[in-house]
């Protein structure tokens, strides 16, 4: 089934192809006999090829490049530049985030690219619903699948927008002919088409197909979100009328989800790609995931695999290679990251971050093989003085070899000033690696991206409840059990392995590349032993909450840090921790503290490039300045007051 329904590219570019023809119509005279027309989307293939090829643009291209780490990842409390400052300008909020963007190199994100890339979504999934609605056909079911994926796509699509940019124009119809004249509708206009958008397809679809099929669960959990980011604080100046029904909607939607996507054994069984279309990306957990695979027809071009990557081809003993991943070194964890698991109970931490790489270059007339252990990384605690420097070269044996380790790096040194971030070290996030490539340098995944899990769906749950609890209604302790839910899933199994890892650098067999594996250096062990300064055990760890008057030790430091209070503010910090112990690097940060207004001051806490620079305004993005100079009024220009006045304030 699921290579029926991988988005093609150049059926895509038909699409758009039509679309412009479309268009043009006025003055271009010539017969077309080569070409389709927009008569092909009064015809069910035609439906249906619109729809796939709108799946494509939705889902699959924005992870084709740098837009959605940059503006979803960057500048937030987990994760600033890696060591590439391509988009930094994302991650500083220096002078250069602006409505027009410069351009450090051709990889930098213009401030309008997810703009454009989100209203090509919604011009195709305009054309859709109104192609499906007039579709005339006896398979009922055709039409209202496609109808309802039209509604989910333009959804979608404003969903991002809205928490990206506030304010939108708001385009219900496809567009025949240029159309230079819009205003933007107000944030509360553009929620309530969302949420109408989604009630739609959630009426519409069938529970059929996930993840690679939108269905109506996809539409619950996305419905969700829309519910919980109208009750959020970014939009507390008008919401106060709809914030309880929906964050009791926010719960009445997540438990329904839940019911149908029960989370996964093992939280590293997310992770453990071990091929294209393997096991892991077929997980009852996964509500939706955006569709890569190794036919060439099909494949589309998924570059998250080398965002997270860390150097290690600079090290020595060390050489690049396809296990290892393109370290393309564009995001690095915070110290937030490295404090707020509890790195002894906690297995997500070890599951989600590579600590350890296998020496693939041993120097000639050396003790050293392929295969010793050669870079790690010791995740230790503050206070913690077994470590003089941050960087050890040579002076820690490896107990297993009785080897000393080429290149060792700690998050805490008893006598360096120096740090992971100054060092621009950093265990890399391998939640996306993907050693199935083509070769050592290849940029493009072909693994599935998940775009929903239920995990999440839990901790949304979990959110409004605490915020209905806020209001007046019902108690923080009703919030336990789906929090609960997703920690117990993290703990630690009784005779579990903990110093086992796995990652996507695992896939190395199914590349197409003939090449020597005994160059690798994945390694299938973390460095939980070391870091943690325990001897081995196998015993189930526990990390249930019985109740919220007493929070983990790591969130209580966080807490201490950031100078919360009051019984609110701590439940929604608990709650932001631990959605990034869950879904760090999942492309969902930037948004969500956005929304809660707690940007500023946890970039500020955590963040070293955007301490000096992010402002309040910065809690949303700069409109681009390609759509204000493009824009008309009255058939004229806009002026430069005009221009400001449809900008976001700050910028």
């Amino acid at each position: 089934m699921k290579t029926e329904i991988k988005y093609n590219l150049k059926l895509l570019l038909l699409v758009i192809l039509i679309t412009v023809m479309g268009s043009c119509k006025d003055f271009l005279e010539e017969e077309l006999t080569t070409q389709r027309s927009l008569d092909f989307y009064k015809t069910e293939v035609g439906v249906m090829s619109l729809a796939a090829g709108t799946y494509f643009q939705v889902f699959d291209n924005p992870f084709g490049g740098e837009v959605m780490f940059s503006m979803c990842n960057s500048g937030t409390d987990e994760f600033h530049v890696g060591g590439d400052d391509s988009n930094g300008v994302w991650n500083s909020y220096d002078g250069g985030l602006k409505s027009e963007v410069p351009p450090m190199n051709t990889n930098t994100v213009a401030t309008d690219d997810l703009w454009n890339e989100m209203y090509i979504g919604i011009g195709l999934a305009n054309l859709l619903i109104e192609s499906a609605t007039k579709l005339e056909t006896s398979n009922i079911d055709i039409k209202y699948r496609s109808l309802g994926e039209g509604y989910f796509f333009r959804a979608y699509n404003y969903l991002r927008l809205v928490a990206q940019y506030g304010d939108v124009p708001l385009k219900l119809e496809s567009s025949n002919s240029v159309e230079k004249e819009f205003s933007r509708a107000s944030s509360e206009k553009v929620l309530q088409q969302v949420i109408d958008d989604f009630t739609h397809a959630y009426n519409l679809l069938d529970n059929v197909g996930a993840p690679m099929k939108l269905t109506k669960d996809a539409a619950a959990h996305f419905l969700a979100k829309a519910y919980l980011l109208r009750a959020s604080e970014i939009n507390d100046s008008w919401n106060l009328a709809t914030k309880q029904s929906d964050l009791q909607n926010v719960v009445s939607l997540c438990d329904e989800v839940i019911a149908n996507h029960p989370l996964a054994t093992n939280f590293g069984d997310l992770w453990n790609y071990t091929k294209p279309d393997g096991g892991n990306e077929f997980l009852p957990e996964l509500i939706l995931s955006a569709q890569f695979n190794q036919d060439k027809a099909t494949e589309g071009f998924n570059f998250q695999p080398v965002v997270f990557t860390a150097r290690y081809d600079d090290l020595p003993q060390m050489a690049r290679d396809l296990s290892g991943m393109r370290p393309y070194s564009r995001l690095a964890a915070t110290y937030f990251i490295y404090g707020c698991y509890d790195m002894v109970n906690d297995s997500r931490f070890w599951k989600t971050f590579r600590t350890k790489h296998r020496l693939n270059r041993p120097a000639p007339g050396t003790v050293y093989e392929k295969g010793d252990l050669g870079i790690m990384y010791v995740i230790n605690q503050p206070g913690d003085t077994r470590f003089p420097n941050i960087y050890n070269a040579n002076t820690i044996i490896d107990e297993k070899t009785g080897k000393p380790i080429p290149n060792v790096f700690v998050t805490y040194a008893s006598q360096s000033n120096n740090t992971l971030l100054s060092l621009h070290r950093f265990p890399s996030l391998s939640k996306h690696f993907d050693a199935a490539r083509t070769s050592v340098n290849d940029n493009r995944g072909v693994r599935d991206m998940v775009v929903a899990r239920s995990a999440e769906t839990y901790l949304m749950a979990a959110e409004a409840i605490i915020r209905l609890a806020t209001l007046g209604s019902g108690s923080y302790e009703t919030a336990l059990p789906y929090i609960n839910a997703v920690r117990e899933r993290a703990q630690y199994q009784e005779g579990e392995d903990r110093s086992a890892y796995t990652d996507g650098g695992a896939a190395y067999p199914f590349s197409e590349l003939v090449w020597d594996t005994n160059n690798r250096s994945f390694m299938p062990e973390n460095s939980y032993y070391e870091s943690n300064n325990i001897s081995e055990t196998t015993e189930k760890t526990d990390l249930h909450i019985s109740s919220f008057m007493v929070l983990p030790e790591q969130d209580e430091n966080i807490i201490s840090e950031l100078g919360y209070s009051n019984t609110y503010d701590r439940m929604l910090c608990f709650i932001l921790n631990e959605r990034s112990r869950e879904l760090a690097g999942e492309y969902l940060r930037w948004e969500d503290l956005s929304r809660t207004k707690t940007l500023i001051t946890r970039a500020r806490a955590y963040n070293p490039e955007a301490k000096a620079n992010i402002q309040d305004f910065h809690v949303l993005r700069p409109v681009p300045q390609s759509f204000l100079d493009g824009i008309q009024k009255d058939g004229r220009v806009l002026t430069a007051d005009e221009k400001q006045a449809l900008q976001n304030p700050g910028y």
